[in-house]
Formats: structure tokens, sequence, C-alpha cells
């Protein structure tokens, strides 16, 4: 038995600080905050717990009326991923948009005015940007949340958004270290190995981290990925070299280190969250990320006595966790100093869809016959990516509808002969196909490829990573699906501004 030398009650403090749990309702639940009275420093917030921006308002004053310092972080990356509008869809493109207009001003002014909005709101921690480059297109979970495929790019987009953000009052939590680009594994589901050697990690992943700890990033995420030129027994979540060894002592960083959710299965089918999270601490990370699907008191409190009993046994030192706690703390106050050093919010802009306007690529180039009459809006629909979800709204049709009356559309699928029931659906209205990483899907491009050949006129907009456009149709890339793009692309469509 290992000699204590702090007060159990400090030691149980310690151990609730370093958690960031997320909870169901649109209001704070009493044990929840009993925990922030008991020392929980930290909570998470998730699409199930906003339902307006003064909802939301009044939900973070609730949590600080019981601790005034206390974290309010959420997952709102703009674009596919967005928590503040998940049942309307953001008014931000994503990353990829961003990245594909390649002006860092206009993303740390866009990354600025979606801090404003969640400083606003009492959002003072966001779990963004993704700082992964997206060098497999195949990626079934970053894909569009990545600025691209080009280090570079990624850096000085990944080092925009941080300042940005943080001008608002609004730490960034840069993410997924280091770096869940080049995998086709999705960690929700398993453990994703990223096989490159350690020069091509450092050259290529590393880059957009170094950029974002320049830029004074205050969090850091890491991700549920295995990486053997790292470490070859534990993913980076839970591996002392790569959390210590890598991001602490070789790149300098001395911020807070989050994990990603720790009941994902990469973590939690393999070690369970409670042995996870020890192992997490123990490793280097700070603050324990939980509750995208365990969102309840016992978890908690599973978590805390695990930790506790850790450090009790001698498999976690005392002193690792008042480290993480204490770093948990510095965030707290200096989120509570940046929010009062920013004075007056600036007023609301546009910017989100002027940005969407700019991302978009239209082939051919040059002028093209906007649809006039109502068309046929098919909109070819893939299982949803888990981070992004399946409860926001995506494409062009509501807007098209607004546009031009009398618009119709369908949602099709893999495997219920896309092409020949669109055809019937349709009638002799004019086709607008939309895709969302069409690359990726077999079914999908086949289905495109047929529609094109009866109906060489289809307008197609793709909403995910555009890889080629079809030889001849009128093509839409729009790199994302935020609502702001589906609306840059009907303006498109229509020949019409919605300004």
């Amino acid at each position: 038995m290992t000699t204590l030398t702090r007060p159990t009650d400090t030691l149980t403090r310690d151990a609730l600080a370093v958690l960031q749990p997320g909870f169901p309702g649109t209001s704070a639940p009493d044990w929840l905050l009993r925990r922030i009275d008991e020392g929980l420093a930290s909570v998470g917030l998730f699409g199930r717990n906003i339902a307006s921006p003064e909802q939301l308002a009044a939900l973070t004053a609730q949590l600080r009326a019981e601790r005034e310092d206390v974290l309010v972080a959420i997952d709102e990356e703009g674009g596919d991923v967005t928590r503040l509008e998940v049942g309307s869809g953001s008014s931000f493109p994503g990353n990829h948009a961003l990245g594909a207009v390649d002006d860092p001003e206009l993303t740390l002014a866009v990354a600025r005015e979606l801090g404003n909005r969640l400083a606003a709101c009492g959002v003072n921690l966001n779990w963004a940007p993704s700082g992964d480059v997206n060098s497999d297109p195949d990626n079934p979970v970053i894909g569009v949340r990545s600025f691209g495929a080009d280090p570079r790019l990624v850096a000085r987009h990944t080092a925009a958004y941080v300042e940005g953000l943080q001008a608002a009052g609004v730490a960034a939590c840069t993410k997924h270290f280091p770096g869940h680009g080049d995998t086709a594994v999705d960690s929700h589901h398993a453990m994703p190995r990223i096989d490159v050697d350690a020069r091509t990690l450092r050259a290529r992943e590393l880059a957009p981290f170094r950029a974002a700890i320049a830029a004074g990033t205050r969090a850091v995420m890491s991700a549920h990925i295995l990486v053997p030129a790292l470490d070859p027994e534990f993913p980076a979540t839970l591996s002392r070299r790569v959390l210590t060894g890598l991001l602490r002592e070789e790149l300098g960083y001395d911020g807070l280190i989050v994990t990603d959710g720790m009941e994902m299965r990469a973590i939690a089918a393999t070690y369970g969250i409670e042995r996870g999270s020890v192992l997490a601490i123990a490793a280097g990370a700070d603050a324990i990320c939980v509750g995208g699907g365990l969102a309840d008191d016992e978890t908690v409190e599973r978590l805390r006595d695990a930790l506790v009993a850790a450090v009790r046994t001698g498999e976690l030192a005392e002193d690792r966790l008042a480290d993480a706690a204490r770093r948990v703390r510095e965030l707290a106050r200096w989120t509570a100093s940046a929010g009062a050093a920013r004075g007056q919010v600036p007023p609301a802009t546009d910017i989100g869809l002027a940005a969407a306007r700019r991302a978009l690529t239209v082939t051919p180039a040059g002028p093209h016959t906007p649809v006039t009459g109502a068309p046929y809006v098919a909109a070819f629909t893939p299982v949803a990516n888990i981070a992004v979800g399946d409860e926001t709204p995506w494409g062009v049709a509501a807007e098209l509808k607004r546009l031009l009356p009398g618009t119709a559309t369908g949602t099709y699928g893999d495997g219920d002969g896309s092409a020949a029931r669109v055809l019937s659906d349709a009638g002799e209205r004019r086709v607008v196909a939309v895709v969302r990483d069409a690359h990726r899907h077999a079914w999908m491009r086949r289905a495109l490829a047929e529609l094109l050949a009866e109906r060489p006129d289809t307008v197609v907009v793709e909403m995910g990573i555009p890889q080629a456009a079809p030889v001849g149709a009128p093509h839409i890339a729009t790199h994302g699906a935020a609502r702001v793009c589906g609306v840059a692309a009907a303006e498109v469509i229509t020949g019409r501004s919605t300004a």
C-alpha cells in the first residue's frame, strides 16, 4: 500500500477535477450540481443538451451558480459537426471548406465569430479544431473535418483557427493528437492503426500540432489510435511515450491534455473506461472526456473511485493526479480571465455564408444553365459518421424549396435500385443529385453513373470530399455539408442570391 501525502478529501476532489462528463437534458440534473460542489471542474455538452441559445445560456448560468469557474466544453467544429445548431445545420462551413479557400485570415475570422457565439452562451472550451491531415481519402471519421491533405495548409489553418477561437475568450482544444488522418478505421467502432515511420509522422501528422502549440492552443485532445512507430503497445491516449515523451517533452507543450471520449470502443472494448482512465492519467492526460454515450452519476462515481483506488495502490502516482487537476483548474482560471477581458462582443455577421460561397468549386467553370422550374432533389445518403450524427439535416433541398417552390425530394440508399427509382420519381423534372463522399461508396458512384447516362443535365452536388467530378455534368463541390454550404450551392443552381 502506497503512503498518501494528501488528505483523502483532496484526493477525491482531484479525481473529480480531471473528469469531463456529459449529462442528459437541457438543464443540469441535481447529481451534476452536487458533483460540482464536491470538486468536479468540467462538464461536456452535446446536441442533446441544447435547444436554443437562450436555453444554453440559462444552463451554463445554472452551472456557474454552483462554481463560477467551471469549464463548459462542447464539440462545436462548425461544418458537419455542430452542437449549437444540431437541429438546423451550422451557420459556419467546416474545416475542409476553409482549407479549400485557403485564406488563413478568413479562417481566423470564422473561428472568432464561432467563438463569440459560444462565449455568449457561456461555453468556454471548444473541442476544436481538428488538426488532422486527411492523408487517406477513404478516412471514415475525419474527412471534411480536416482542412485538407497538405500538412502545411492544415498547419496554417489550424493555427489561425486557434487564434480566432481564443481571441473570443474560448479555449481551443486541437485534436486528435498525434493525428487521425491516415486511417480507414473509425475509433468510435474499433482501434485504428497507423503504420507510418516516425520520420513521416513527424513531417506530416505533427506539423499542425506544432503550429497549434506555437499559436498558444490551451488544450490538445488525444486520439485513440495505435501508432507502432511511437508506441507498439498502447494507443496514443494511454501512451506515456506519446503524451509525455512526444507531446510534453519533445514538442514542449505545457497546456491541458484531454482524452477523446473514453466510451469509444477503441478504448472501452479493450480496456474498459475505468482502467482506460487510470492509464490515460498515468500516461500524461489531464482530463477524461466521457459522456457521448455514458452520462450519469454512476459513471462519474465509478471513474472517480477508480482513480482514487489507483493512487492508493500505487498504480497511479499521487503527484501525477494532482498535476492533472492543477492543469484543469489553471485552464478554468484562464477562461474566466479571458472572458472578463474580451469586452463588448461585436455584432454577429454573415461571415459563415460568405466563406461557404468562396469555398464552392463549380465544374465546368463559367456560366451554366440555371435550374428555373421546380426540380427533383435526389439525396444519396450514406450511413452517418458517429461524430457527425444523423440528427443534423444536410443537403440543398430546404433552400431549393424556398427559392423554387414546388421542389420535390427523395432519399436513396445502398442497394435500393437508386438510379431507376430516381428517374421514376423525378418524372420530367430536372434532377439535382446530392452526394456525400461518393468516392467512398461504390453503390453511390454506380447510381450516379446510371442516372447521368439517362439524364446528362443532372446537377451533381458533392457535399463531402470531391475526388472527381463527373465528365460533362454540372458539378458543384461544397467541401462540406453545413447548412450554409447548402445555401451557397442552391444559389449557384438557381442563379439567385439569398442576400
